[in-house]
């Protein structure tokens, strides 16, 4: 048996179908995606192969030649569409290539006399290919190789008077800047870093969760102690040392899996006996909480605090030395921010991300059920007494009159715009800008009234002392793509061409825009002109006709085309091609549809809510774009899709898959655009890390970030430019940190060039932003490994933290 299964006829029959049932493929595939209007090459390819197979049969050398032909033509059909780009390049290449190997090894031998002439050009296109990929491997298109001017030798004071070893903010400042002024770890010694201490917080997915739980902490350090969240809101203080546990305080959520997030981005600190010689007193607008006792504060109680935020629509205020409630807080250390809501259903309107708090105030707002239901919880932002909980302003986006607090038996409106991610705060105007999304549900808006509108998907501006508006600026008119505005800001002062400081505010879009403005008036520092846009909405609905455009941005230059699509081989990237012409897009903004709508940038977005790091000595920014397509498919009432929810009818518990929206003519199914395989359909790269000159707005360098280790079947470590959620830091050593990949680790990057300058493993997955800070001259690095539900990496419970050794 084993002579006949290596005989020279198994080894021509196995060829002859590999060839045979190849051809087939690529005609019948190809002759649909040419009837798309898609490229021919598959189809002529398909009958080059059926040349070929007739050739083999007769056992004629020239079948060898053919071949040869085949491959040089797809050589160049493939430079073409994708330039030098080997991971563009390796599906359109890869079976081609193993099969004329195959052929010169186990073939051409069998094949009838002269041979010479068939092997001599089968060796040559072979020897082409092999050049094309050595260059394509070391020629990046995608790659930007720039390089930043000298760094600044020491950094700035800090007007803020934050001690330089502290990270005090989710943003280490409430202005989101992610900049620690810290120079122990540089470029030179980064490689050295090691594990100083690892946590494990015992916060693991339950059987009551949902997909979507996530571990998106950034840790705050304030002395000696180190505050961070878990999942589900668990709240720990840490040495900063060492990492030992000091306390902990446990809110008891109580998940479902119709809940749409699990998650805590963090918490927020202020020591009130510091702020107490700026705080003025502000009236109260409501008797929403009782005020403190005087002596709660008295005898030195809850003076330095720490503000947890609960999924389950509570604020809780903790002694930061001890963990104890703090009495005169609310109910006892709870805030219920539940009250004058129209929809109090546990879930449906989370507070995901740390409130800012000023002298006076904690401003909250909270992320509400994407694209269930029109009746969902409002999206108004509220400003609380620092000291008591008491309610001392709203503002309701989604109301006529956004600043009127509800009298009894009132509540605010039904699916205002919400604003879920970090805010920032300029202490000096005392304006707080909070990053908007749209009302929901999201992929529809032929119901939605001015007023909800009015103030969605933007950056709005507020006065923090009042909750009056002070400016807003819309990113997207009339979202339908959730589009909205899904990072913390971040504030700087920046010099511009002609010498000039401006206070700016950098607000990134999901789109890959980057807009820049004027932080006092919300006027455009860097011009967004108003660009026409795709139109033709679905029945019932409109489009805009014109959207903003940043002329700062890390958007597409091009439209998206089918040589763009990609897959793991050749016959995967067909179908991708396919599925490519039969979606519509015409570009960014294209409506969705019934078809279904290709939207790229996604609605993931090419900016997240890791926002962006800027080192503000330098005037320089860190960014780490993504580059994911998501499909959108409207899907009109019917059997199984009612127009209003059934009775106790709950979330999916993700914001993938199908979306009910009840209350409008359609659902929606939003996913990721993958091919068979479960691979993205566009060519890689899907994520980047990114430098910019803030001083000339130009992106000065730009490098794929991640592998594809822990997403292939085989744990390869190919630099393809991974999907990403978290963001960047910035030190002033002259080194950025980054997690957020879907490959496990944490990298290291060379501020002035990008050079990767260390990388270390984590034991899940990193999707959350990294801090820095330093303890008894030491400095640190830390980040979450906790893993993301829906996006797919591996779950877990760590904090790592990293240090050069002692």
């Amino acid at each position: 048996m084993s002579r006949q299964s290596t005989s020279p006829g198994f080894i021509v029959v196995i060829t002859l179908l590999f060839t045979a049932l190849t051809a087939l493929y690529l005609l019948i595939g190809g002759a649909w995606l040419l009837s798309l209007g898609g490229s021919a090459y598959y189809v002529v390819a398909g009958v080059v192969l059926l040349g070929v197979t007739w050739l083999l049969y007769r056992r004629s050398p020239a079948a060898l030649a053919l071949y040869a032909l085949v491959l040089v033509g797809t050589a160049i059909w493939a430079l073409w569409e994708s330039g030098p780009d080997f991971w563009a390049l390796a599906p359109r290449s890869g079976v081609l290539v193993v099969f004329g190997v195959w052929l010169l090894l186990l073939v051409s031998w069998r094949l009838d006399a002269p041979r010479k002439l068939g092997v001599t050009s089968l060796v040559g296109a072979l020897v082409i290919w092999a050049g094309v990929l050595v260059y394509a491997s070391f020629n990046d298109p995608q790659t930007i190789n720039g390089t930043l001017s000298a760094a600044a030798t020491t950094p700035a004071a800090n007007p803020n008077g934050i001690d330089p070893s502290d990270w005090p903010a989710y943003g280490r400042t409430q202005e989101g800047t992610r900049y620690a002024p810290l120079q122990q770890i540089t470029p030179e010694n980064v490689k050295n870093l090691q594990v100083a201490w690892t946590f494990r917080t015992g916060d693991l997915k339950g059987p009551d969760d949902p997909v979507e739980i996530t571990n998106e902490v950034t840790p705050i350090k304030i002395g000696n102690l180190l505050y961070l969240c878990s999942p589900h809101q668990i709240l720990f203080a840490l040495d900063a040392k060492t990492g030992e546990q000091k306390w902990k305080f446990d809110p008891k959520l109580r998940p479902d899996p119709s809940f749409q997030h699990v998650t805590c981005r963090g918490v927020s600190y202020i020591d009130l006996s510091a702020s107490a010689a700026t705080a003025q007193p502000a009236a109260p607008a409501s008797d929403t909480a009782p005020a403190a006792p005087a002596a709660s504060l008295a005898n030195g109680a809850c003076m330095r605090r720490i503000y947890l935020p609960v999924n389950d629509g509570h604020l809780y205020a903790l002694d930061a030395q001890t963990g104890e409630r703090c009495a005169g807080f609310g109910n006892n250390g709870d805030l219920d921010l539940q009250h004058a809501q129209p929809v109090t259903t546990p879930g449906m309107y989370e507070p995901t991300s740390p409130p800012i708090v000023t002298n006076t105030a904690i401003i909250v707002a909270g992320a509400v059920e994407d694209n269930f239901s029109t009746r969902e919880p409002s999206g108004v932002i509220r400003g609380f007494d620092v000291r008591t909980g008491r309610l001392l302003w709203a503002f309701d986006p989604g109301a006529q009159d956004p600043n009127r607090i509800p009298g009894a038996g009132e509540h605010y409106t039904i699916g205002s715009p919400n604003s879920w991610a970090p805010s920032a705060y300029d202490a000096k105007l005392d304006l707080i800008y909070l990053p908007m999304g749209v009302t929901t549900p999201d992929i529809w808006g032929g119901n939605r009234t001015p007023e909800q509108e009015r103030y969605a998907s933007g950056l709005l501006a507020l006065h923090a002392s009042t909750g009056k508006l002070a400016w807003f600026y819309q990113t997207a008119h009339h979202d339908l793509w959730d589009m909205d505005q899904p990072s913390q800001p971040t504030l700087a002062d920046i010099a511009g061409k002609d010498g000039k400081t401006v206070p700016v505010v950098y607000a990134p879009a999901k789109t890959g825009n980057l807009f820049v403005l004027d932080r006092r008036t919300g006027t455009p520092v860097v011009p967004a002109p108003e660009m026409p846009v795709p139109q033709g909405a679905a029945p019932g609905d409109h489009v805009s006709p014109t959207q903003p455009f940043s002329d700062l941005t890390f958007r597409p230059k091009n439209l998206l085309t089918d040589a763009d699509m990609w897959g793991a081989t050749m016959y995967d990237q067909l179908v991708c091609r396919v599925m490519f012409h039969k979606l519509r897009y015409e570009g960014t903004f294209t409506p969705p549809s019934l078809q279904g709508t290709l939207v790229f940038p996604g609605n993931l977005g090419m900016f997240e809510w890791g926002g962006i790091a800027v080192d503000t000595d330098r005037q320089i920014a860190i960014a780490n774009p993504i580059a994911l397509p998501f499909v959108s498919r409207l899907i009109p009432r019917g059997p199984g899709n009612p127009m209003q929810p059934e009775p106790g009818a709950k979330g999916s518990g993700t914001e993938a898959g199908i979306q009910p929206q009840y209350g409008v003519p359609y659902g929606v199914t939003l996913n990721p655009f993958l091919s068979p395989l479960g691979l993205p359909c566009k060519q890689p790269a899907w994520g980047y890390i990114s430098a910019v000159d803030l001083k000339t707005n130009e992106i000065v360098w730009k490098k794929r970030i991640g592998t594809v280790r822990d997403s292939s079947p085989i744990p390869l470590p190919f630099r393809m430019g991974m999907p990403m959620l978290g963001g960047p830091i910035v030190t002033a050593g002259g080194v950025a940190f980054i997690g957020a990949t879907a490959d496990n680790y944490i990298r290291a990057f060379d501020v002035n060039n990008g050079k990767e300058l260390w990388r270390a493993r984590l034991p899940a997955g990193g999707q959350a932003t990294p801090m820095s800070y330093s303890i008894d001259g030491r400095q640190y690095i830390v980040i979450a490994a906790g893993g993301h539900g829906s996006f797919g990496t591996k779950l877990g419970d760590y904090v790592m933290a990293y240090a050069l050794p002692q």
